[in-house]
């Protein structure tokens, strides 16, 4: 019987090759697959390449073997202690280091704009280099670490989840659904106790209210942070549109976050707000 692949042409055999190895992922891994409502038209070859990585990356998973970051980046031997490089040479050391690793798929980035250039340098060769992780080379494939991860900001991260999080997601149109950093009970303004669904729908009839809702600014002013508490204050420009008529909305805000020892996690328990009524 003569073999039929032999008369497809080779975005067929791509093509079929694809579906036989989106049926192995899901009989040996239990991959699922979705067309979406969206007709994406990947490229055959892009699929083929990346499904081909995804199977690789699994078979390379499954041993459980590890190494340390010194070794998967080749054990270099040539990158000084931090102590002995000049505060003139730290910026080009930094690079060097984080260029080398990039070219042997390892990359460290900070969120917290407080870590400074020196601290990546000195983190990465007295700790970094030290920290395992799974024993998984893929061309093209980057291990990615975050420093904050290692050591949180926490004034920082509260800082952004309360202009992010919170004041952002009051100011705007959008439904508010997602409650994941509100403490179950805290105050909102006059109201105490407050649940998130109590303060969900409040904030969500606040926003029915209104036409159109635009946050112009919100800065902020400080961040206060204690061993079990965080206040983070400032202030917010806003303009609130109902049937063509305009209204500015200005004032300060404060948020305040308690933290869950069990789950060292911060919450929001406390938000204040000048200027609205809900």
């Amino acid at each position: 019987m003569m073999d039929e692949s032999k008369h497809l042409s080779r975005d067929d055999r791509l093509n079929a090759e694809n579906q036989f190895l989106k049926l192995k992922l899901m009989a040996e891994h239990g991959g699922q697959f979705y067309s979406g409502d969206v007709d994406t038209n990947v490229p055959t070859e892009i699929e083929n390449q990346f499904l081909s990585n995804v199977i690789e990356f699994e078979r390379q998973f499954s041993s459980g073997r590890t190494i340390t970051v010194f070794e998967k980046i080749g054990s270099p031997q040539h990158f000084k202690r931090e102590s002995e490089i000049q505060d003139g040479e730290i910026e080009r050391a930094w690079e060097n280091l984080s260029a080398y690793m990039g070219r042997h798929g390892v990359q460290l980035s900070a969120c917290s704009p407080r870590v400074t250039v020196r601290e990546l340098y000195r983190f990465t060769t007295e700790e970094l280099f030290n920290h395992e992780t799974d024993d998984i080379s893929i061309p093209g494939m980057m291990t990615g670490f975050i420093y904050d991860d290692f050591y949180p900001d926490a004034e920082y991260d509260n800082a952004r989840t309360a202009t992010h999080e919170c004041i952002q997601r009051i100011f705007c149109k959008e439904p508010l659904e997602w409650m994941h950093y509100f403490s179950k009970e805290l105050r909102f303004n006059d109201h105490f106790p407050v649940t998130r669904d109590d303060l969900k729908n409040k904030i969500n009839r606040f926003k029915d209210t209104y036409d159109e809702i635009e946050l112009e600014e919100v800065n902020v002013d400080s961040t206060k942070l204690s061993d079990w508490s965080c206040v983070v204050k400032g202030q917010y420009v806003a303009r609130l549109n109902v049937q063509r008529k305009q209204t500015v909305r200005m004032g300060s805000w404060e948020v305040q976050f308690v933290l869950d020892e069990q789950f060292d996690d911060w919450s929001i328990k406390n938000v204040q707000i000048q200027g609205i009524i809900v």
